[in-house]
């Protein structure tokens, strides 16, 4: 497993979508990332999900609860455990894989039915690119932040596995500019 996993276009835009699904949770009252259809409507389009008909407030509750049982993929203890729900998943979106190559990219397979909710296409697409990375034995890349006030879902695409926040950039630099201030303190040095 030394070798870092090859994911191609279609997988990877499937995993960044369910990772931001997974972010759009919210953490307390009104704080939901996806609190109606028009917010709805722009997660689509920011994560460039085809085939998307018209949405309503039904879907927003189909997607929530999708979005739960993501959630738990990615808290599962275990590969056996992620292919289980993995496998509840997407078969009760009712999975039709299909070749296509739409919006000018090369030939790629989509899992989810002609005219499926969008709960459903992103249950198919979204569960069966997580499904891959169970199959190859990278379970273990699905994960969440390790900053104390974050928790964000991403998923570990690092050669050796040790990405530990969502961002190197806010929660790494974060923690680490704290840990070296406290390290300064300790050695009685100001740490500004």
């Amino acid at each position: 497993m030394g070798n870092p996993v090859l994911i191609n276009h279609d997988t990877r835009c499937a995993l960044d979508a369910v990772v931001g699904l997974l972010n759009t949770a919210g953490t307390g009252a009104g704080d939901e990332g996806l609190p109606d259809a028009a917010a709805l409507r722009r997660f689509v389009t920011a994560h460039g999900i085809s085939g998307v008909g018209a949405l309503g407030e039904g879907d927003v509750a189909e997607v929530h609860a999708v979005r739960d049982r993501f959630a738990r993929v990615f808290a599962a203890p275990d590969a056996r455990s992620a292919a289980r729900l993995l496998n509840d998943l997407v078969a009760g979106a009712g999975t039709t894989p299909r070749l296509t190559d739409h919006d000018g990219y090369d030939w790629h397979i989509h899992y989810f039915a002609p005219g499926a909710s969008l709960g459903r296409h992103l249950a198919a697409d979204c569960g069966m690119a997580l499904a891959f990375l169970v199959v190859a034995g990278e379970q273990e890349r699905l994960r969440r932040c390790e900053a104390p006030d974050c928790g964000r879902a991403f998923v570990d695409l690092s050669r050796n596995r040790s990405r530990r926040y969502c961002s190197s950039r806010t929660c790494g630099n974060r923690l680490h500019v704290a840990a070296y201030r406290a390290r300064r303190r300790e050695a009685g040095v100001n740490a500004d």
